[in-house]
């Protein structure tokens, strides 16, 4: 089955809310504080939610859902690593695990965009906590699973916009 790119989009919004609600969820009704990195993969959520929202309103022809579904496996490709790199400070063994740093909103008081950013992306202590799991696997690893399934549609979006001909 292949979606128009209107119905491809507005999954792909359903989806990353979905993803944002449940974070939020566990954030102000299971009390689990975000780190550094985990804001800045709702950063990545936030931002595909725009560009497939602004998809799905659109409802873009070839070019234009080649130029969105590249920009939805960029964004997402981005949050991946993020998570990814989360994912590898949580199965370092605990003495090679950084310190325990501020919060992203201190080191944005503190530090020009690009010096907390930086900082962030480092990751700290916070970010090695695994406080959550199912199945096995912490929020990170979960994160990291949406972002490449994100990518892998985007993808196959892609490969079906780019084999359409207008004929």
């Amino acid at each position: 089955m292949i979606l128009s790119n209107r119905g491809f989009f507005l999954l792909i919004v359903i989806g990353g809310m979905g993803l944002l609600s449940f974070g939020y969820y566990l954030e102000f009704y299971q009390d689990l504080l975000p780190c550094p990195m985990c804001i800045l993969q709702r950063l990545c959520y936030g931002a595909i939610i725009v560009v497939a929202l602004a998809a799905a309103i659109q409802g873009p022809a070839r070019a234009a859902g080649i130029f969105y579904c590249a920009g939805v496996a960029i964004l997402a490709s981005l949050g991946a690593v993020i998570a990814g790199r989360q994912t590898w400070l949580q199965h370092l063994p605990p003495e090679l695990v950084p310190e325990c740093g501020p919060g992203l909103e201190f080191m944005l008081e503190m530090y020009p965009l690009r010096q907390a950013i930086e900082k962030a992306l480092m990751g700290t202590g916070d970010c090695a906590d695994v406080s959550w799991t199912f199945l096995s696997l912490s929020i990170a690893e979960w994160s990291l699973a949406c972002f490449s399934g994100i990518i892998f549609a985007a993808l196959w979006q892609l490969m079906v916009n780019w084999g359409h001909t207008d004929a």
